[in-house]
């Protein structure tokens, strides 16, 4: 199994105009259909050399469609096929069962497929191009017949719709022929898990009603604490079908299916799984065509837990007028296009992978209602519920197998959707999570890890033994919403919460009372000790977090309590964590197996080496500033940048360099160091998201540092070399330890569209290079950008900040520097600077053409000029000697 970096659940990267006109929006639709974006992008921007684009907004692919995942997502429904119009057995945590049509928090189909003539599309007729568009995907096939399939997903409702545009040169009838296959099944329980997907899936059966094939699984399973349920699903058109047939098959040419065993070998392609009680359906239609004459037909599959006549709500709601649903998808991703747009002239690759981004983080937003919050133990037991949560929103973690609530990958996800102005779905995932977790854990105060859409919570309970690091960061996600959105509000609503996040860390987690925190953090391998370098790192930036939120809630006592441990911590930090053979922080502390330690280090060369250079420490009346000291800093991330830890496309899990483990050093050796455990050269994009926000922490903005580390996500995202599915930033890059997944089993893949690698794109530009730093909890914003090494300009435009924006540009030519920031919609008090290139020194500085007073300011970045803004529009202007 692919592991993610917790590894909990798997056991075993132009701008645009801002305002749109009706009539483009009228257009949508059409030229979707037709496959020109530019009539509902605006106008064209530069491409870099390495992306193939089609157009604004698209992204298309031509190439071994067969071997790549497809993917469209909308907040109540997603699907998953290949890019040639089929669906192979998808995903290992219910093996097979991952891909198809889900709507939270179940599945619906293993697939649809359709016919012309008797010529199955992706198989009879080939697939000549896949396109990843903004909210939606299309598939181009020649033939006598010329057919453009586009999918999508209309928010808030519970459907996929696809339609078919089909062309003739000559007038004929065409034969139609649709073929669905259901799977009617959970989310939880998984294929290794007690009870497992064979005990809780029951078989699904058939009938024709109205014009449409109906689904459904009825009943209650036999383990103890199960519940009846009555899930279904509609597949259908708003024509009325000539003929249709039911059976257990229908998997268009995926007929006789390859069926995948429940675990160990298995063909390299199969169809459908050992846990499969799916059954099937056909339908038949006779389509006019003029010659010279298109035609677009829609189907909608849909469907829902709570029986038959609410399925058919939602199969209504998506065939009454998908026209008007696809321009409202549209319309909606325009406008998140146009949030937070950049102007990147000497990284024009950066800049788009910023708009992907951007609609990567719309493609994560999941729904469910009614989760039935259970403690299973790791997939050990399967109580009684402990309560219910009505509703919760959140960032899917990762598609296919991780699209479900996770603590630790929405407080990373989180920095990036800010920068992105997507502020309401980081306030539902974090209330989610306090929700879920005050159910599972009787109020402890402890942060859930994992929890499905069903609400049963795999991993997080206060049963078991972690993660520390999510509780410890949840008041600093909490945090970083107020002061980028200035809503006290919702400090209030989550204040109490965030209290008792580092209340049980002391409580519970520190039981030799050294400060260390204790437990599980994003790194999970043998030989580490109880204390970890992230827990502690990110309990630090939690308390000096928690002590800022109490300051504004006039709490002095938490505030002291905070603030007297956060003291201590940092002041102890260097010398406990440092290693200076290494190069580097060790990664654990106190071996479990040595009762001697005392708090020796280890040092493992781990990703979360890293993490004392990203985690920035907020305090009052201060500079904020990363928790590592300066020279330390500078060793270790010169250290990080080496062959021994740094790969084609970005970080590696674990480093390379001596080690006694029996299968030896697979890599370079940069320290005299000997660790227990062998590298991982796995790549994550989260792992090089880290490293990118921590170049950028200490003004490293070089081509041979940040520009390094997001470059790789970018490439990852958008070099048609690279990529999987266009435009979708994957859970892992190409790697010497993990093969890139287009060459690897649809099985046995690591996640085709991974939401916390946007980290390491949207924060870098928006916060590093653009320099918003939004404090409006206190009412302040600060506007300071820095211009990585070797570029004219950086500019971005409605960057959301409270209930308004801001616009901001920065440009060095020669010895003038600038800095010129509008801002909209805000009454806060503006700062607006620019980081001074490395050596440079003040000549004169003018305000909107008039000589100023200014500041000069020596931060982590460098040395900052700082002058007071002036209204609305600030003009900066800096002349160097």
């Amino acid at each position: 199994m692919t592991p993610h970096p917790t590894e909990r659940s798997s056991a075993p990267p132009g701008r645009r105009p801002v305002r749109r006109t009706a009539g483009i929006a009228l257009l949508a639709t059409a030229t979707i259909l037709a496959g020109t974006a530019s009539a509902i992008a605006g106008p064209s921007k530069p491409t870099p050399t390495s992306v193939t684009a089609t157009g604004p907004s698209e992204l298309s692919t031509t190439t071994r469609l067969a071997d790549r995942r497809s993917l469209v997502v909308g907040d109540r429904a997603y699907a998953m096929g290949d890019e040639s119009g089929l669906y192979p057995a998808t995903g290992w945590h219910i093996r097979g069962e991952m891909g198809g049509f889900w709507s939270q928090p179940i599945k619906l189909l293993d697939g649809i497929w359709f016919g012309l003539d008797g010529n199955w599309l992706g198989k009879d007729v080939a697939a000549a191009k896949y396109t990843s568009g903004h909210g939606y995907s299309r598939i181009d096939y020649s033939g006598s017949v010329n057919v453009r399939r586009t999918d999508f997903v209309p928010d808030g409702v519970r459907a996929t719709l696809v339609g078919l545009t089909l062309s003739s040169s000559t007038a004929k009838t065409v034969k139609l022929n649709v073929d669905a296959h259901s799977e009617l099944m959970q989310s939880y329980p998984w294929g290794g898990t007690t009870p497992s997907t064979a005990d809780a899936n029951l078989p699904d059966t058939g009938d024709y009603t109205d014009g449409a094939l109906r689904f459904r699984e009825q009943g209650t399973p036999s383990y103890p604490n199960a519940t009846a349920h009555d899930y279904a699903a509609f597949v259908g058109s708003s024509l009325r079908p000539t003929a249709h047939a039911l059976g257990p098959d229908h998997r268009g040419p995926q007929d006789p299916a390859v069926i995948c065993p429940a675990d160990g070998t298995a063909p390299p392609r199969c169809d459908d799984s050992a846990f499969g009680k799916g059954t099937g359906g056909g339908l038949t239609y006779d389509v006019k065509l003029g010659a010279g004459q298109q035609k677009t037909i829609w189907f909608a599959v849909a469907g829902s837990d709570q029986g038959s006549q609410a399925a058919e709500r939602e199969y209504g709601k998506a065939l009454s007028n998908p026209d008007k649903l696809l321009r409202a998808k549209t319309a909606a991703r325009q406008q998140i296009d146009a949030q937070s747009a950049v102007d990147l002239p000497g990284d024009r690759q950066l800049q788009q992978s910023v708009e992907w981004s951007k609609q990567n983080l719309a493609d994560s937003v999941q729904q469910a209602n009614n989760l039935q919050i259970r403690d299973v133990n790791e997939g050990k037991d399967y109580p009684a519920p402990a309560g219910t949560v009505a509703t919760a929103r959140w960032f899917g973690a990762g598609f296919p197998d991780y699209p479900w609530l996770f603590a630790t990958d929405g407080e990373y996800t989180s920095f990036a959707a800010v920068a992105a102005g997507q502020f309401d779905t980081v306030k539902d995932h974090l209330k989610s999570l306090r929700d879920v977790s005050d159910i599972l854990n009787n109020r402890s105060g402890k942060v859930a890890h994992e929890v499905t859409p069903t609400g049963d919570v795999y991993f997080g309970s206060n049963q078991s033994a972690g993660n520390t690091d999510e509780t410890v960061k949840f008041p600093s996600t909490v945090a970083l919403l107020w002061r980028w959105t200035g809503d006290n509000k919702f400090r209030d609503e989550m204040y109490d919460f965030t209290v008792r996040n580092l209340q049980y860390v002391y409580r519970e987690l520190d039981k030799d009372g050294d400060g260390w925190p204790e437990g599980l953090g994003n790194v999970e391998r043998s030989g580490m000790g109880v204390e970890k370098l992230d827990n502690t790192v990110y309990l630090i930036r939690g308390l000096s977090d928690l002590a800022d939120l109490a300051a504004s809630k006039h709490d002095a006592k938490t505030q002291q309590w905070a603030t007297t441990r956060v003291n201590d911590l940092e002041s102890r930090f260097e010398a406990q964590w440092w290693v200076p053979q290494a190069m580097g922080y060790a990664d654990s502390v106190d071996d479990p197996a040595n009762p001697a330690n005392d708090n020796t280090p280890i040092f493992q060369r781990h990703w979360i080496g890293v993490t004392p250079m990203e985690a920035v420490v907020t305090k009052p009346g201060q500079p904020a500033s990363p928790l590592a000291s300066a020279d330390h800093a500078k060793t270790a991330l010169d250290q990080r940048e080496t062959a021994c830890y740094t790969g084609e496309f970005g970080l590696f899990h674990t480093g390379t360099g001596a080690t006694s483990d029996p299968g030896g050093n697979h890599g370079a050796t940069c320290d005299p160091v000997v660790s227990q455990v062998q590298s991982e050269r796995s790549i994550f994009s989260l792992n090089t998201s880290i490293m990118a926000v921590a170049e950028g922490n200490f003004g490293r903005m070089g081509t041979k540092q940040q520009q390094t580390y997001t470059t790789d996500n970018a490439r990852i995202q958008l070099d048609p070399s690279v990529w999987e599915t266009p435009g979708a930033m994957p859970e892992i890059a190409p790697s010497p330890d993990s093969p890139a997944n287009i060459g690897r089993p649809f099985y046995d893949r690591s996640m085709t569209l991974q939401a916390w690698g946007t980290y390491g794109i949207l924060w870098p530009v928006i916060h590093q290079q653009l320099g918003v730093d939004p404090d409006l909890g206190h009412g302040r914003i600060a506007v300071v950008p820095q211009i990585p090494a070797g570029q004219p300009k950086v500019a971005g435009s409605n960057i959301r900040v409270g209930k308004g924006s801001l616009d901001v540009s920065a440009r060095l030519a020669g010895k003038a520097l600038s800095t010129d920031v509008t801002v909209k919609g805000v009454s806060a008090a503006l700062t607006v600077g620019a980081v001074l290139p490395s050596g440079a020194k003040v000549k004169s500085v003018t305000v909107d053409g008039h000589a100023a007073q200014y500041k000069l300011v020596t931060t982590s970045r460098g040395t900052e000029v700082q002058v007071p803004g002036n209204g609305s529009h600030t003009e900066l202007r800096i002349t160097l000697r």
